[in-house]
């Protein structure tokens, strides 16, 4: 199945609108869809609307923010109930404390010469309490800084860098229960991205299938063959399920388009099955 299970709009740090990731996502093949907006569920109502009048198969979604181990990881919910108040609260004490690191990442560029990177940044934000380093990011390539938002990143935005801030997230425990006690399925988001210890990336997921977790993300923008390869093995040695998803921010910065991924090992179970029952379609 061409399923797409992460992306992102501009109610968090995404470029497109709800609906037009859901046209694309239909034009491109996408057999079953999910937005997954950090820390946030406001466009799901939007998301769903546009994709069952497409007749595109739909999950609710979201991507929550961890701190494990010092470094952020993040959790993807999928097909969990949408009014879940646990779930909504533990999203919004998330995204709280945004703007605060936001202004001292401003601060910071300030006094490498960069001025006003708040206020530019917040001219990109379709939410502001999900402002991010992206929007910085955003900013800095508009004004001509950097070339590129990877540029960016590298020179700025990262730990060591003039304008990296640090922000504590929810807990791996406390995400993966939100998910679950919604009547979701929780997964970790692109594993090869996480520069961890062969230690640390054990505990990791030993404590998030200890919490309830059942999925890792297999398949995805950021992963090249190798991650494929180590991700099969570590799902299937830990028992769980494997998901699929582009990550797709925008159409001029992700590195992979919606719908347009490689098919998961044929060894693995996708949680789409384990999901059947929470997938919503055009009646």
């Amino acid at each position: 199945m061409n399923a797409d299970l992460h992306c992102h709009s501009v109610v968090s740090d995404g470029t497109l609108e709800p609906e037009a990731l859901a046209a694309r996502a239909k034009a491109n093949g996408v057999e079953l869809w999910a937005l997954t907006d950090h820390d946030e569920i406001g466009g799901q109502q939007r998301a769903r609307d546009a994709a069952l009048a497409l007749d595109l198969p739909w999950l609710s979604g979201t991507e929550i923010s961890v701190t494990f181990a010092g470094i952020t990881v993040h959790i993807v919910g999928l097909g969990f109930d949408l009014d879940d108040a646990a779930l909504v609260a533990g999203l919004a004490a998330t995204r709280g404390g945004r703007r605060e690191r936001a202004i001292e990442m401003s601060e910071g560029l300030a006094k490498f010469g960069i001025k006003g990177a708040y206020e530019g940044a917040l001219k990109y934000v379709g939410n502001p309490e999900l402002i991010s380093r992206t929007h910085f990011a955003r900013h800095l390539v508009e004004t001509g800084v950097c070339a590129d938002t990877q540029e960016v990143f590298r020179r700025y935005l990262v730990e060591g860098k003039p304008g990296f801030v640090p922000h504590r997230w929810a807990t791996l425990g406390n995400a993966v229960r939100w998910i679950t006690q919604a009547g979701g399925l929780a997964v970790i988001a692109h594993p090869g991205r996480y520069k961890f210890s062969p230690t640390e990336e054990y505990a990791l997921f030993t404590e998030f299938k200890a919490h309830g977790g059942l999925g890792v993300e297999v398949v995805t923008g950021s992963h090249g063959a190798a991650d494929y390869l180590k991700y099969t093995d570590m799902t299937l040695e830990f028992g769980l399920l494997a998901s699929r998803g582009s990550d797709f921010h925008s159409p001029d910065e992700s590195r992979t388009d919606l719908g347009r991924l490689p098919e998961l090992p044929g060894q693995l179970t996708p949680v789409w099955q384990a999901l059947a029952h929470r997938v919503q379609r055009r009646s």
